[in-house]
């Protein structure tokens, strides 16, 4: 099973890029999209149906922000939309596909503001996460998304420029450190070690051509899982977002 991630920065945008050519071409059998920034009733129909998959939305309550979807070759059992806070639920971050194997949850996220104004609430929707990821840590899981955060030094070009900056704060980083604590493995990390893999570049400074990046686009595993991850990967090559996607191969 090939599953993969991609925080496209506006799906509309991803669209006129040839994204279902795109989908199509990578075979994969579960593709999350993060910050699709659109409502359903937006979107053209090859969008919504696609061929050879079936879709799955969470769109916010404010129009053209945030928003989540999923292209799956096979229907969950179930699908849930919310995670238990508010305000997180109402930007529409989360989406939980329920298969008969393997429970896979679909996560954008927030960014906490550049100014950490928004930090608090980053934060607390960490929190709700890692108590709902308690319950359920003994299970077959995947937890797949843009976590806004650069775990380790190894996961940005300037750790140490960045390290008081948001994405990079002590009190963001130990936030996956929980999660890594409840028996979740940092996958492309089980298969590689070295630094200058990133999935997200600024827009500014030519930052993406001169690799200064960050690693803030993750897929964990459940221990349950782990032994099945056979392949991790950062498909860098794809461009038409400030994100590219990430993905496991899976037995």
């Amino acid at each position: 099973m090939r599953i993969l991630s991609w925080n496209v920065n506006g799906i509309r945008a991803v669209y006129r890029r040839n994204f279902l050519d795109w989908l199509n071409n990578t075979n994969a059998d579960v593709t999350c999209l993060q910050e699709i920034k659109a409502q359903v009733d937006q979107l053209p129909d090859d969008l919504i149906n696609p061929i050879n998959y079936h879709s799955y939305f969470n769109q916010a309550e404010k129009k053209g922000y945030s928003g989540m979807a999923c292209y799956v070759k096979n229907k969950p059992l179930k699908v849930g939309k919310s995670l238990g806070l508010k305000r997180f639920d109402q930007e529409g971050r989360i989406l939980k596909l329920k298969y008969p194997k393997f429970t896979l949850i679909n996560l954008y996220l927030p960014h906490g503001g550049r100014g950490k104004e928004k930090l608090g609430y980053k934060l607390e929707a960490y929190d709700i996460l890692i108590n709902y990821l308690r319950k359920i840590k003994d299970e077959k899981v995947i937890l797949i998304g843009d976590f806004n955060i650069a775990h380790k030094e190894i996961d940005l070009a300037r750790p140490k420029q960045n390290k008081n900056n948001i994405m990079f704060t002590p009190e963001e980083r130990e936030k996956i450190d929980k999660i890594i604590s409840l028996g979740f493995t940092d996958t492309f990390r089980k298969f590689h070690k070295r630094g200058e893999d990133y999935t997200w570049w600024p827009y500014f400074a030519n930052a993406r051509e001169r690799n200064l990046g960050w690693r803030i686009d993750y897929v964990f595993s459940s221990k349950k899982l782990a032994p099945k991850i056979k392949k991790a990967f950062i498909l860098k090559e794809v461009k038409g977002s400030d994100h590219c996607p990430v993905g496991v191969e899976i037995n």
